[in-house]
């Protein structure tokens, strides 16, 4: 297991989820602000791949550098404030979830198990009763 790749590529994710959350931030200022143009970066958000987004704020700095400027302030401003409960909040999570999926797994394993004991009780109860 590769964990500096790992944590490498988590990082990765992280940075273009926050860009996402930047740009839809962005967009919802400029709708208040400016209308026309909250209808080009929108017309531009849905052309330009925003899942890798640094090549999102690249193309978008040669189209409109201040909003690409404006996304990145918004993008750091949200790392700064979001990064120092992640740690905790995903371990927990990940807890959380987990224990919720082996007690699904648990309840059906022993549903499966009442419902076959069941199913060979009454057939036990049928071949005595043919006797």
């Amino acid at each position: 297991m590769d964990l500096k790749r790992i944590a490498k590529d988590t990082a990765k994710t992280l940075t273009s989820y926050l860009t996402y959350q930047a740009v839809r931030v962005v967009m919802g200022q400029l709708k208040e602000t400016d209308l026309p143009r909250s209808y080009w970066f929108n017309d531009f958000a849905t052309r330009v791949n925003l899942q890798d987004g640094e090549a999102f704020i690249a193309s978008l700095m040669q189209e409109q550098a201040d909003l690409a400027l404006r996304v990145m302030t918004v993008r750091q401003h949200l790392a700064e404030e979001v990064t120092e409960f992640l740690p905790e909040m995903v371990t927990t999570g990940i807890q959380q979830a987990n224990i919720e999926h082996r007690k699904q797994h648990l309840e059906r394993m022993t549903q499966m198990s009442s419902e076959e004991l069941q199913g060979k009780a009454d057939a036990g109860d049928r071949d005595s009763q043919s006797d």
